[in-house]
């Protein structure tokens, strides 16, 4: 499968470094709850209460160090985080009781959340004349890594003893060191130059805040994947069990092979805010399929499953594409890790109130819960365009050489110059 790699250079090596960490993430994301279950013997409501405890925290530290990362370096500021969270991941092994715990899920959370918002920077330099398109690229690269960090973590599941859990995490701490060694091959980026004015110019930005709430609002979505679907499946249809890595795994494939694709046409804000609709729209169509699934045979229910996971997919394209535009065409250069840390804070309220929402509206109700989810989305949806119309009249004028600028080497030429990284079989 060609084009899987930009050509040689600042590009490549972010997306190498990207797909090492994704490896990583991976291993977590799919054993990481039961390691902490199964192999330290921690109840499941602990677990999830420091869970919630580590969202809220590593909410306020993405703003914080993407204005580090503004002002002393993207390049060693990421590195420093992605070194944190892998000592905080090592600490893990120790972790056999509640604050333990606590403390090790809170610092590496934070550490992930300050390491988004530091990229950022990095990204929007090195990627060309559409960083939006680069970012899109790194999700699907995002994707694959996680993937085949899941295969790795099976191994430790279906064994299940305390030494191969301990060796799923050492190898998540390794992932996470290699990726910050990967960033010496990339040329470091000098700190944008000091404008006059409120510090904190990202928090004063109030379309920019409605925006970064909105977003988080359909961010929701996420978790419709990965906690409602599942515990709809199993307690609510008579779909075979096994569906539930049949939906993972063709939504997974779709994003690999199509984001990159659907963030070439929305190429600006209004775009943005186009795409914000359709999600919308698209969301609540899913969701009011997955409620009809329940109640009929199991041939009926997988069916109308699968094809609510295809159609939720392509909303999930739109709705990552629109963020990434809106998120970057709307920040100053000279604050893109600070307005990028901002832009996290929905996606944060989403990761730490999700579950509990989707839980409580569409499991424990029922099916009407289902189509409340749906409207929720599509008002969302529907809100963004003049949201962005706001922000966009709200922009303050472009600061004169405003920017980083490498010390060595040249900023990397658009993606489309370098060859856009694509699979075979995608969608025209």
């Amino acid at each position: 499968m060609p084009h899987l790699m930009p050509d040689a250079g600042p590009q490549r090596v972010i997306a190498a470094s990207n797909f090492v960490y994704t490896v990583g993430s991976g291993l977590y994301l799919t054993a990481g709850v039961l390691y902490f279950t199964q192999a330290m013997h921690l109840p499941a409501s602990q677990v999830g209460i420091g869970l919630g405890i580590a969202g809220f925290v590593s909410l306020a530290v993405g703003i914080a160090v993407g204005h580090l990362a503004d002002t002393r370096g993207a390049r060693g500021v990421y590195a420093t985080t992605l070194v944190v969270q892998a000592l905080a991941t090592a600490g893990f092994v120790l972790a056999d009781t509640f604050w333990p715990f606590v403390l090790a899920v809170c610092t590496a959370t934070g550490a992930k959340a300050a390491g988004l918002a530091a990229r950022s920077p990095l990204i929007r330099h090195y990627g060309g004349g559409r960083p939006q398109e680069f970012r899109a690229y790194l999700r699907a690269v995002t994707n694959v890594g996680i993937s085949f960090g899941a295969l790795l973590a099976g191994w430790a599941v279906q064994v299940g003893t305390l030494t191969a859990y301990q060796l799923l995490v050492i190898g998540n701490a390794i992932a996470f060191i290699a990726s910050a060694a990967t960033l010496a091959f990339l040329p470091p980026v000098k700190p944008g130059p000091i404008v006059g004015g409120p510090r904190w110019i990202a928090l004063r930005d109030r379309p920019y805040l409605l925006l970064t709430a909105l977003d988080g609002i359909m961010a929701i979505q996420f978790k419709v994947l990965t906690v409602a679907i599942p515990l709809w499946l199993v307690e609510d249809t008579t779909a075979p069990r096994w569906l539930i890595s049949g939906t993972m795994l063709t939504s997974t494939v779709i994003v690999i092979a199509f984001q990159v694709r659907a963030s070439r046409t929305i190429d600006s804000p209004a775009a943005g805010g186009v795409a914000y609709r359709r999600s919308g729209m698209a969301f609540l169509v899913s969701c009011s399929l997955i409620s009809l699934s329940a109640g009929i045979p199991a041939w009926a229910a997988a069916t109308l499953l699968m094809a609510a996971v295809l159609i939720h997919t392509i909303g999930e394209l739109w709705h990552s594409a629109a963020g990434f535009e809106v998120s970057f065409a709307l920040a100053p250069q000279h604050a893109t890790g600070q307005y990028l840390g901002v832009f996290g804070l929905g996606a944060g309220l989403a990761e730490a109130l999700g579950p509990t929402l989707l839980i409580s509206l569409c499991i424990t109700w029922g099916r009407p819960g289902w189509y409340v989810v749906g409207a929720l989305f599509t008002l969302t949806g529907l809100a963004a365009p003049f949201a962005v119309r706001w922000a966009r009249r709200h922009q303050p004028a472009p600061t004169p050489s405003a920017g980083p600028e490498a010390e060595e080497g040249p900023a990397a030429p658009p993606l489309t110059e370098l060859g856009t990284p694509q699979l075979r079989h995608s969608r025209p």
